[in-house]
């Protein structure tokens, strides 16, 4: 009786761990491929469309950072009670739900990190193009510092808008949610 609940929870920590290390090469893979796409591209665009892209980046970052935690605050009754409806969606978020952690995990720490060195890719994009005729090494300090200062600032700030709300609004969020992504893979409840 004791061996089989020892190899119960090894069994139960091995999956945990399987997760993480999962996240973690996948992690790798997307940040090598997108990293090695924003210097490859970003680097040969101008400072205006480096800018936008960072801000498509930010947006991002918070879109998602804001499912993973609406999924980890939603409930799950309120989901169990629409699947018995036939509620659109509900099917979907009550997936969503039961896997929280792995879609927080997935949503926040994954996308929202690769985001975030596209963010920083851009901002180099931004500081190059800025400072390409500057020949005063101290004004380039100064660019890079304010270029640096704002991604994070207008990162940091949008999420600290988003999460009151999408802890408000957690299972409202992860509904719509659920919808989108049964209509874009045709789910059937």
């Amino acid at each position: 009786m004791q061996k089989d609940k020892k190899t119960k929870i090894q069994t139960i920590e091995f999956k945990r761990y399987r997760w993480a290390v999962k996240m973690f090469v996948v992690s790798i893979c997307l940040s090598s491929i997108f990293s090695l796409l924003s210097q490859s591209i970003l680097s040969t665009l101008g400072a205006a469309i480096a800018t936008v892209l960072i801000l498509v980046f930010i947006s991002i970052s918070v879109a998602f950072d804001m499912i993973g935690i609406a999924v980890t605050s939603c409930d799950e009754d309120y989901f169990l009670k629409l699947v018995e409806k036939k509620h659109p969606g509900a099917q979907v978020a009550l997936k969503l739900c039961r896997h929280s952690e792995k879609v927080c995990s997935f949503c926040a720490d994954v996308v929202g990190d690769i985001c975030g060195i596209l963010s920083g890719a851009g901002g180099a994009c931004v500081i190059m193009s800025l400072s390409k005729n500057i020949s005063s090494p101290s004004i380039v300090v100064l660019i890079s510092t304010l270029v640096s200062s704002l991604i994070a600032g207008l990162t940091i700030f949008f999420k600290a808008i988003m999460k009151g709300r999408a802890i408000k609004h957690a299972n409202r969020i992860i509904l719509r949610l659920g919808r989108v992504i049964e209509r874009l893979f045709l789910f059937k409840n």
